[in-house]
């Protein structure tokens, strides 16, 4: 999983995925009613050239519209091309999958969990659990808090703990949502 994600990529190019066909204002309403706008950097510029970006690297299809009939510009609509469905994939696979991603990233990764088959989802937050738990216990080989050295007030120690903690919650909370999908959970 070496791909670098980028939240607002996966996010626009899964909208107009889930629409089929989509022009940039319903994107952003779409976004909008998510929440993306308070937990990515999805705001209102960066979806239109993010738009603008993917149709240009061939990920989307632009197709220029007739104005409605109360006047205005025509719009321009957006659908995925073979590469951007390809692509929109692999950045949800990667999403999902690592464990040192921002948070916007696996964000947008879980809100797309249901276009990939759940055994796939599974075995993708399996890596990532693993991936958690081989950090945590590597912080663990090189620190404990009781370890000489390790004393309060120190940065080191903070960091240490910080690292430990997130890592952890982060392997629990993961666990936790392999279970539910297990049971049956966010079914497709």
């Amino acid at each position: 999983m070496g791909a670098e994600v980028s939240a607002i990529r996966l996010l626009v190019l899964g909208a107009i995925r889930e629409r089929g066909r989509a022009h940039g204002y319903q994107v952003r309403s779409d976004l909008e009613s998510w929440g993306a706008h308070e937990w990515s950097t999805a705001k209102p510029g960066s979806i239109y050239h993010a738009l603008r970006q993917l149709a240009k690297q061939g990920l989307l299809r632009a197709h220029e519209i007739a104005p409605s009939t109360a006047g205005g510009p025509p719009r321009t609509e957006y659908e995925l091309t073979g590469e951007g469905d390809a692509e929109f994939l692999s950045l949800l696979r990667t999403a999902l999958a690592r464990h040192d991603q921002r948070i916007d990233e696996l964000t947008a990764g879980v809100g797309f969990l249901t276009c990939l088959p759940r055994q796939e989802v599974i075995a993708l937050l399996k890596e990532r659990m693993a991936a958690l738990e081989g950090w945590r216990a590597e912080v663990a080989r090189h620190w404990t808090p009781d370890s000489a050295g390790s004393q309060d007030g120190e940065p080191i120690t903070e960091i240490m703990r910080l690292w430990t903690h997130f890592s952890g919650s982060g392997a629990e909370w993961t666990r936790d949502l392999i279970e539910r999908l297990e049971k049956g959970a966010h079914a497709s």
